[in-house]
């Protein structure tokens, strides 16, 4: 299983290092959907936390020590220093940073619980996060380019961690995790379908296995995807759904309108019994 996640995360690298190559120096300038942050953050930022996550793996003492003595800013100044690199060296650095990750992960004892952010997380916990996190920025540089965003079976991870985190989305937003089970019902593009909870669960989430992946990650509103819940509980989870460490933010509200929807097109919204939205996102 290791093996097989480790490979799916090498191939995201991958496709988002073959678009990446392909840009003019001028490209990694633009402006992304994350406020002050160009494509050229968004790949430092990438290469920042695959060296975190290194540290983690081979000196978790030392992985404690640079967590309780990084300045709060220490995201920010990562995403900065690395960005101000020419694109050729930040793309190398990425590259030889993901390789040495995929390394180090492959040689971590079974049943070994990595430190991470959040509580510690076991190595295929830890690969499947960075996979997230490699396509949710490599959504950002795809909106900022005009690219669309396509789905291949390593979404499937993703959709993963999606429902794994709902209980941490609800206390990340300070509200009372609901007992009630959720069944996970999403199409892939291929018309195939990938389930997740109790057949009998009386509250449900269906739509499109992309639209809740980009919803999971923040990366579009609820109100532009083609998302249904059936249930108060479903419905609030789709308004906090958050599958990274972190604060609650308000997300990313997607490419700027092109008048046709976007790629995955402006689906209608249809909730039964779904009680008012729990709060805003700032």
């Amino acid at each position: 299983m290791r093996g097989a996640l480790l490979a799916d995360l090498a191939a995201e690298g991958a496709v988002l290092e073959d678009l990446l190559t392909a840009l003019a120096p001028a490209d990694w300038t633009r402006d992304t959907s994350a406020a002050g942050w160009t494509v050229g953050h968004q790949v430092a930022h990438l290469a920042w936390t695959d060296d975190v996550a290194l540290l983690a793996a081979t000196d978790p003492g030392a992985f404690a020590d640079r967590v309780a003595g990084d300045p709060p800013d220490a995201v920010e100044a990562g995403a900065r220093a690395g960005a101000a690199a020419p694109p050729a060296v930040l793309l190398a650095r990425w590259r030889a940073g993901r390789e040495r990750l995929a390394d180090a992960l492959a040689a971590v004892p079974d049943g070994t619980r990595l430190p991470w952010f959040g509580p510690p997380m076991s190595v295929a916990s830890l690969v499947t996060a960075r996979l997230m996190e490699t396509w949710a920025h490599g959504v950002d540089v795809r909106d900022a380019l005009g690219h669309p965003v396509g789905e291949s079976r390593r979404l499937d991870h993703v959709a993963h961690l999606g429902v794994r985190t709902r209980d941490f989305a609800f206390t990340a937003h300070g509200l009372p995790v609901p007992a009630a089970p959720v069944r996970v019902e999403l199409t892939r593009a291929d018309g195939s379908r990938w389930t997740a909870g109790p057949e009998d669960a009386d509250q449900r989430v269906t739509g499109p296995l992309l639209d809740f992946c980009l919803r999971v990650v923040q990366r579009r509103p609820r109100a532009v995807l083609d998302l249904h819940a059936v249930g108060p509980d479903a419905g609030r989870w789709l308004d906090v759904a958050q599958a990274f460490a972190g604060a609650p933010g308000a997300g990313s509200q997607g490419p700027p309108p092109r008048g046709d929807g976007g790629p995955t097109g402006p689906g209608p919204r249809r909730d039964e019994d779904r009680d008012p939205p729990a709060g805003q996102n700032g």
